[in-house]
């Protein structure tokens, strides 16, 4: 598997992996590629205002904002398929969250105000996403509701406090829900001991989300080039130069929107500021009704536990069950069996019934983490190169946000005055010891999980 700290290309027109959501639209999704969706391969040598390199969410999310809100028509290279990495990937959670630092961290390391700052940024990411799914995405939204569950019993008054926290700090309201609540009223999981629950999280389908994007881009007149990996790029005459296999894009700015999937040495401005890390998902097979009954599963909220290292999981629209958590260290060990059995073995920990359940669907992809655990829009001095980048694993939302607000930035317009958009990536210290760190994490989580 491509792996972004080894590899200088995430290769050139490769078809989607075998998941679930190619599934729902391509059927056998490793031999199909889109058809009839106005992309093509660059042919032909172009100049440009404003070059976009990945067409995820956030490549998408600016491309349509330079568009509708700025009257700038960019075009967008995207190596392989439209959201080929984590946008077509992911477990399509729409979260008012992005990134690993928490409200009281960001509140003693920044103070009252920027603090509420960047909840409200994390709001609007959001309300960005409801507003484009009315522009008529069908995306296959699930009823709203996020259940955050305690994986032992002395994590709900660990949830309890981060939801009066929030209540005070935010007026957010959050429902607390007892062990019997959560097991009567949602879903009888033997590894939940109580939750939080949020009333405007939801699921959807996340590939279908992004060619929902990519439909509004095009329409308000961005030009989207698949097939089209940037792979030389140099600058001439003040402008930047974007080399393809088959023809060079001269851009006056360029945007960086490749997040977890940024290959190896692409640009000096991004260079030792991430850490691509593997998370894992995998689909059943279908329940019937009878297994739905035993395991008493009445809900479509999404659901994540209090580990160190999370699971999460929901019921699709077709019953089954999609669940996740972290995958292999490395892109050549993410194709083995063991993490997509592990995670089967701790879905029929928490639903018993289910123990002679299969997976049908199983694959990884690659979400960016950031050293202080925040999301950074940024630029270079001379406000040619931009980036949005280190989602930590949360972006769903919050990237189309980045999108819209990096689309504010290249038009030369003021950002709210917030880490999230005044401060570049920080580099890793011994970056080339990143997954040394990622190691030891995670065997630190492991004990953590089960011991405290």
């Amino acid at each position: 598997m491509y792996d972004p700290l080894l590899h200088q290309s995430p290769g050139h027109g490769e078809p989607y992996p075998d998941s679930y959501w190619a599934d729902t639209l391509y059927k056998g999704g490793k031999s199909s590629s889109p058809k009839s969706n106005g992309t093509a391969a660059l042919e032909t040598d172009i100049d440009v205002d404003v070059a976009i390199v990945g067409a995820g969410y956030t490549g998408l999310s600016c491309a349509l904002h330079l568009a509708q809100q700025h009257g700038i028509k960019a075009h967008v290279l995207e190596a392989n398929q439209t959201a080929w990495g984590c946008s077509g990937r992911n477990a399509g959670f729409i979260l008012k969250s992005s990134g690993r630092k928490t409200y009281p961290s960001m509140l003693k390391t920044w103070g009252k105000e920027v603090m509420h700052g960047i909840y409200q940024e994390m709001c609007q990411g959001v309300e960005t996403v409801n507003g484009l799914i009315a522009q008529g995405i069908d995306c296959q939204q699930q009823s709203s509701g996020f259940l955050k569950v305690a994986h032992k019993p002395a994590m709900l008054n660990t949830l309890i406090k981060q939801a009066k926290l929030q209540q005070e700090m935010f007026n957010y309201q959050v429902e607390v829900l007892s062990e019997q609540q959560v097991r009567q009223q949602y879903m009888d999981d033997r590894n939940a001991f109580g939750a939080i629950r949020y009333h405007d999280g939801f699921g959807l389908n996340p590939l279908k989300l992004a060619l929902g994007y990519q439909q509004i881009a095009q329409k308000a007149g961005a030009t989207i080039h698949t097939s089209s990996p940037v792979q030389h790029w140099t600058q001439e005459n003040n402008a930047q130069v974007l080399h393809t296999p088959k023809a060079r894009v001269t851009a006056k700015k360029v945007v960086i929107a490749t997040n977890g999937y940024t290959p190896k040495g692409f640009h000096p401005l991004i260079e030792k500021r991430s850490l691509p890390v593997l998370s894992q998902i995998i689909v059943t097979e279908p329940l019937t009704d009878a297994q739905l009954a035993q395991c008493n599963f009445l809900t479509s909220n999404v659901v994540m536990d209090t580990r160190a290292l999370k699971y999460y999981y929901r019921k699709l629209p077709d019953n089954r069950i999609l669940f996740g958590g972290r995958g292999a260290i490395t892109g050549n060990k993410a194709d083995d069996p063991y993490y997509a059995n592990r995670l089967l073995s701790v879905l029929k920990t928490s639903f018993p019934p289910l123990s002679s359940l299969k997976f049908d669907y199983a694959w990884s992809g690659w979400i960016c983490m950031s050293l202080d655990d925040i999301p950074h829009i940024y630029q270079d001095k001379d406000q040619q190169v931009f980036y949005a980048m280190g989602y930590c694993g949360s972006g769903v939302s919050f990237s189309t946000q980045a999108g819209k607000r990096l689309a504010e930035r290249v038009a030369e317009k003021e950002l709210p005055n917030l880490p999230l958009y005044q401060t570049s990536l920080p580099k890793f210290p011994l970056a080339p010891l990143r997954r040394v760190g990622q190691w030891g994490y995670f065997h630190y989580g492991k004990i953590k999980d089960t011991y405290f």
